[in-house]
């Protein structure tokens, strides 16, 4: 396997994240940054992943830097640096709001920045190709030369679905505010809620139709369930760099149409933008066992003119 130096960097608001960076022996302007998904996820404990594109991505001349992000982990202690000196901040995906992708995104470029690369790539899996899609709406003039959009979730149709209807969907939505507003926005939901470990602002950002989590609105474009007053697909629709577009044909978060949900992100793609489309054959949302081809296909895209 490729060797890695372990890196850690601090984001615009102090926080300290750690990652992983693989280098070619030959210097590089080039290289490639990883955004995990959520839940338990963490570019630590990747290792197929990180050997099938350590390899590819350096034989094409372009560097690999996979980090941990805040959403890493469900509960993760962290470091931020403040006026005051070093804290120990709580993390991870039981406290993360998907917007705060912008700080971990801008301090990972910057750090690479600061060792001479210039042509960066983004790489997001599941919830990291969802925050992609907003670290580009709201920095349109960002850095970034071409975009890779590995699986990106409905999140908040999912929820919807297990939550089971549109009453208790919204009073959960409702509740979850009032305890924000309350200044309990930390404190974990009941499990009557749902089987998850969510804070009242993790859950809020995540179930808001109207919120930045809500990238990929398959279940709600599909079944015209009218849950948002904000443009369906208004991040994804922004983007305005060449972009690659991935999904597994078993992917478990596609309500058994990973077909229907491409044919609608390429009916709602911007035109006069480069979007490629791809369906991995027997691939799951993880494409589990299938990262070699995974990464080749990834590899070959980005080292394109």
């Amino acid at each position: 396997m490729q060797k890695a130096l372990l890196a850690q960097f601090q984001t615009p608001d102090g926080l300290l994240l750690p990652g992983l960076l693989y280098e070619p022996a030959k210097k590089t302007d080039r290289v490639a940054i990883v955004l995990h998904g959520n839940g338990s996820s963490s570019v630590f404990y990747s290792y197929l992943k990180n050997l099938s594109f350590s390899e590819e991505l350096l034989k094409r001349g372009i560097a690999y830097f996979p980090f941990n992000n805040r959403g890493a982990h469900y509960i993760k202690k962290l470091t931020q640096v403040t006026e005051a000196g070093e804290v120990d901040v709580k993390v991870g995906t039981t406290y993360e709001l998907i917007k705060d992708c912008l700080y971990d995104i801008d301090g990972a470029i910057d750090f690479l920045a600061g060792k001479g690369y210039r042509e960066f790539y983004l790489l997001g899996y599941s919830t990291g190709a969802n925050k992609i899609c907003v670290y580009n709406y709201y920095r349109p003039e960002n850095r970034v030369k071409k975009y890779v959009l590995l699986g990106g979730g409905d999140d908040t149709g999912v929820w919807y679905s297990i939550i089971g209807n549109r009453t208790k969907f919204f009073r959960y939505l409702e509740k979850a505010k009032e305890e924000i507003d309350k200044g309990r926005g930390d404190k974990f939901i009941p499990r009557y809620m749902l089987p998850y470990l969510f804070s009242y602002r993790a859950l809020y950002d995540t179930l808001n139709p109207d919120g930045d989590y809500n990238v990929f609105p398959f279940n709600e474009y599909a079944n015209n369930l009218q849950l948002s007053n904000k443009e369906l697909f208004r991040e994804f629709r922004s983007i305005r760099k060449p972009t690659l577009v991935v999904y597994g044909e078993m992917d478990e978060y596609c309500y058994g149409d990973v077909e229907g949900a491409v044919e609608t992100l390429k009916k709602v793609a911007p035109k006069k933008v480069i979007f490629e489309f791809k369906i991995l054959k027997g691939a799951d949302h993880g494409f589990t066992g299938h990262e070699e081809e995974l990464a080749k296909a990834v590899a070959g895209w980005l080292n394109k003119a």
